[in-house]
């Protein structure tokens, strides 16, 4: 019996839509679903929810829960992976605390940036760790990522762990539609082009039927700009650098240096910018999750209907040799962008069959985006660095050249504010000198 595995498991509801996703899929139904998570009742909870939907859809899939990863992973043709090391509390609440102590305000905090460098330090590990038990017992599955740091985790995994590996997101897919009915216009018969990084990959081509969509996009959103609304950011880089971003604008306003500025005060609500919105949204979580519980895990007439995510449509590809394309994150192995750096990791589009994933040459970025990647790569790349040499000076590197931290502090806080984190964090992080 083949065995898609699942790591991070007690995520119920993300394990509900991936694997729920393949439960609809006719040729997985021979397969196993194998679940590890170190969280035993989340664990527990995630089976019993999965057995539910299993019956519901008629699915003949097999659903075991695992408490010995190993075991889990052993054989396994395709490994998901979904974990937080940490969680919310110590680790989220220490990304957040305690830079702000040194004036430095963050959105979400789990890409670059202080918070997103220090998310990446206390994972790395973990995933190495993954990534030797896969060459022991399951060495030519394949390593689906949804974890973030994603840029990261994935470029990591592929130059380090020696294991097949994509990164997926779901800011690409729904990326143009969200756009367009954001200003109101039509969404059938529109063909779209997005390369980059993740979370910061660039809407290069949108039109319908030929016809060149963007003046018209502009348009409608320099008016919408007018007036407050949640993309504010979004609409400020394309208007500045003539091109749309995948990812959030809370997401974006601290990727770059010129919107979260303890100078200027009054661009927080200018661009209405939801400060510290990732704790927020970790407490409403927790707080949601008590409530959703017992109608999620214990309804025996649960349902499920196939979602956009990537991970089933790859998995089913592979299986049937029926292609699919997707939006995934790859090493840039041959300059797949000419103009971002080998070592990183891009977000490019792939042709998905039984031979695997198969990226496609997309060549310059314009020259300005490509800059702007840039910025986040030199992160990501020092990051990674520090990870792999476990030398401090490294993770003051990754930090220094960070846009937002080097906008806002001097070299001697940064420092200071990096030794701080890594004391917080105590046994979370493994030992750096």
């Amino acid at each position: 019996m083949s065995k898609i595995t699942f790591l991070g498991a007690g995520s119920t509801v993300f394990a509900k839509n991936v694997l729920g996703d393949c439960m609809t899929v006719p040729a997985l139904q021979d397969f196993e679903f194998a679940l590890f998570d170190i969280d035993h009742q989340r664990l527990t909870d995630s089976e019993q929810m999965l057995q539910n939907l299993k019956e519901s859809l008629g699915s003949t899939v097999r659903i075991t829960a695992y408490t010995d990863r190993k075991e889990a992973l052993a054989g396994a043709k395709y490994v998901i992976n979904a974990i937080q090391v940490g969680g919310y509390d110590p680790s989220t609440i220490i990304d957040f605390e305690i830079p702000k102590k040194y004036g430095l305000r963050q959105t979400i905090a789990d890409t670059i940036g202080i918070g997103g460098i220090f998310r990446s330090l206390r994972t790395i590990p973990v995933m190495m760790d993954f990534a030797k038990d896969m060459q022991e017992v399951c060495p030519d599955a394949w390593f689906l990522n949804y974890s973030n740091p994603m840029a990261v985790l994935t470029g990591t995994m592929i130059r380090h762990g020696g294991i097949k590996t994509v990164g997926l997101c779901h800011s690409v897919q729904g990326c143009a539609d969200d756009l367009l009915k954001s200003l109101e216009m039509p969404t059938d018969h529109v063909q779209w082009k997005i390369a980059g990084i993740n979370h910061l990959a660039w809407l290069l081509e949108i039109n319908r039927n030929g016809e060149d969509l963007y003046p018209e996009i502009k348009r409608r959103a320099r008016e919408k700009q007018k007036m407050k609304h949640d993309d504010m950011v979004r609409f400020e880089l394309m208007e500045r650098f003539g091109y749309y971003v995948t990812e959030s604008s809370e997401h974006n306003a601290e990727y770059h240096p010129y919107f979260i500025k303890s100078n200027y005060p009054e661009l927080i609500d200018r661009f209405n910018i939801p400060l510290d919105e990732y704790p927020r949204r970790c407490v409403n979580q927790i707080e949601g999750w008590k409530k959703m519980r017992e109608d999620l895990v214990n309804d025996k007439n649960l349902t499920h209907q196939r979602t956009h995510e990537y991970g089933s449509y790859i998995i089913e590809a592979m299986e049937t040799d029926q292609p699919f394309k997707i939006g995934g994150n790859v090493l840039n192995t041959g300059r797949l962008i000419s103009n971002l750096p080998e070592k990183a990791c891009v977000e490019v589009p792939c042709l998905v069959d039984a031979s695997g994933v198969t990226p496609t040459y997309v060549g310059d970025l314009p020259e300005q985006l490509a800059a702007l990647n840039r910025t986040n790569i030199n992160t990501q790349l020092l990051t990674i660095e520090a990870a792999m040499t476990r030398k401090k000076e490294h993770i003051y590197h990754a930090a220094m050249l960070d846009p937002h931290t080097a906008a806002e502090l001097s070299i001697d806080d940064i420092v200071s504010l990096c030794d701080d984190l890594i004391e917080a964090h105590g046994d979370w992080l493994p030992l750096f000198v």
